[in-house]
């Protein structure tokens, strides 16, 4: 008896300290009203990288969109980013029940269009933070399509939320179930296929046929080029935020220093 419950007790210390699912397990934070939940079997599917996906209007008309608003190494991020989100819900019955599939292809096939670098861009503003670029243009992007037009408000907002917070993890993962997983399909992105399979029971070979059908190679480096471009676009927007240290490194005439909030306090407030 003493031995299996050592053995319990390691598996359990393993998974804990999964840095993907340690702080914030699928099963963390309040439960919520399951509003327009979509599984698989009320729509149409098709098969990307082997895996079932959901396939509607609006999810073509989304991946379509992201493909025009994307160099191809940020558009084969999108799309493993909805993979990985499909194949967390594929491995969790809970899941299964809870998450409406268009709303989370929708949001992680959007979610970076706040680094279109195309000249002019109306995504892009002089201001806002990318991920709130991305969230409003997705927004617009339903309001403007005939089955987006269909949602009600609520669908809109989780987009809207999964989009402006998918960095924001602190945040994101203690939000609604659909706005939790589609930061957690990204993150999965910059983990490997062993994390994937220990958080979230996604077996090595799914993950692996996923990054097989859209590879990996220059995201690194896409990643590092389109930080440093917006942190010397609209630096104001990149202050007192995780991307920061790509301008204090690489922009020159970058100046965090005068932004740090603790300076703003000490000078403006008696």
């Amino acid at each position: 008896m003493l031995t299996r419950l050592l053995a319990l007790g390691h598996l359990v210390l393993i998974v804990f300290h999964v840095r993907l699912a340690s702080c914030h397990p699928l099963s963390a934070g309040p439960r919520y009203e399951r509003r327009g939940v979509t599984t698989s079997h009320r729509y149409r599917t098709r098969e990307i990288a082997g895996i079932t996906v959901i396939d509607t209007p609006l999810v073509r008309s989304a991946e379509a969109f992201a493909f025009r608003h994307s160099s191809s190494t940020v558009y084969n991020h999108v799309m493993r980013s909805w993979l990985f989100g499909t194949l967390m819900v594929k491995n969790n019955v809970t899941l299964q029940r809870t998450i409406d599939l268009e709303i989370q292809a929708v949001s992680a096939l959007l979610h970076d269009l706040g680094w279109d670098q195309t000249p002019s861009s109306p995504i892009i503003s002089p201001d806002r933070r990318f991920e709130v670029d991305g969230a409003i243009a997705a927004r617009a992007f339903l309001h403007g399509h005939p089955h987006g037009r269909k949602w009600d408000e609520h669908r809109v907002q989780l987009v809207w939320d999964a989009i402006a917070l998918h960095t924001e993890r602190a945040f994101s993962y203690f939000k609604e179930p659909a706005v939790r997983l589609v930061s957690q399909g990204i993150g999965l992105d910059f983990e490997t296929a062993e994390i994937a399979k220990v958080a979230f029971g996604i077996p090595v070979s799914e993950y692996q046929a996923v990054v097989a059908e859209f590879p990996k190679e220059g995201f690194k480096q896409a990643l590092n080029e389109t930080f440093v471009w917006l942190c010397g676009e609209k630096p104001g927007s990149t202050y007192n935020t995780w991307m920061q240290p790509w301008g204090d490194r690489y922009v020159e005439g970058y100046n965090s220093s005068a932004h740090l909030r603790i300076g703003i306090i000490d000078r403006n407030l008696p």
